[in-house]
């Protein structure tokens, strides 16, 4: 088992980022616990992605992930321009992965994610003992010029303390995108609770074959946050604006 208190890093991840209204808000809203609050619009996302190599991890190898949640009021990184969010649901496949984030306070079970890319459409699922429990199709072009960095903020709980890291990461996003539809198809399943509201409301995202981000080297307690530089947007060397494979060719 990895030590939890260590850092990873994980580099050029394929990532579909987004977030949305919910059906239900009131039932969002109830997956909050005390001491945090969720945004007045109750707003949820949804982070899949897929490392495909085990050269892309310093310790976790190849594996993929979906986690979902609620954003979070007054939690937002310093230089982030998205809110914090609490984790309500957390998926990978990996044995290593799971026991090394849940030591972290992540709602960690197993579960497979898929991104399937064929020319400009998108299709993810998240897999449960097999069974498709959420799945997303959106259109998505090619990365441009720009890198998007800064840092992300969660919360999760372990043994009754709510912790706060701040997720350093690089992405490269493609252009355009928009998100066509996202299916939560297995009723029974407590992550039904934050399916999207009909008609689908879209508030932020993205789509990168190219996240860079660390797991930093430790948790900080609620009431000690942590503090983070200035996010920046730096320009991607010409050999790696192309088509938005992994490899930029």
């Amino acid at each position: 088992m990895l030590d939890p208190a260590a850092p990873q890093l994980v580099v050029n991840a394929r990532t579909l980022l987004f977030s949305w209204l919910p059906a239900d808000p009131d039932a969002v809203a109830a997956l909050v616990p005390a001491g945090l609050r969720a945004l007045p619009d109750r707003q949820v996302f949804l982070c899949q992605y897929v490392v495909d190599d085990e050269t892309q991890t310093s310790g976790f190898g190849a594996y993929s992930c979906t986690f979902v949640g609620v954003s979070l009021e007054d939690m937002d990184p310093p230089d982030g321009d998205s809110p914090g969010g609490w984790w309500t649901d957390y998926f990978a496949c990996s044995l290593r992965v799971r026991q090394y984030t849940a030591a972290r306070g992540a709602p960690a079970v197993a579960g497979q994610t898929v991104l399937d890319l064929r020319g400009g459409r998108l299709t993810t699922e998240t897999r449960v003992d097999g069974r498709p429990v959420i799945r997303v199709v959106a259109q998505v072009g090619h990365t441009g010029i720009e890198a998007h960095s800064g840092h992300h903020r969660y919360v999760t709980a372990r043994d009754g303390e709510l912790t706060i890291v701040d997720y350093p990461y690089v992405a490269e996003p493609v252009s355009p995108f928009e998100i066509e539809s996202v299916e939560f198809l297995v009723p029974e399943h407590p992550v039904y609770a934050l399916r999207p509201a009909n008609p689908l409301q879209v508030c932020r995202g993205f789509y990168s074959p190219r996240v860079s981000f660390a797991y930093p080297a430790r948790p900080n307690p609620l009431d000690q946050p942590i503090d983070t530089p200035p996010a920046l947007a730096h320009q991607v060397p010409a050999r790696r604006a192309r088509s938005g494979l992994p490899s930029g060719s």
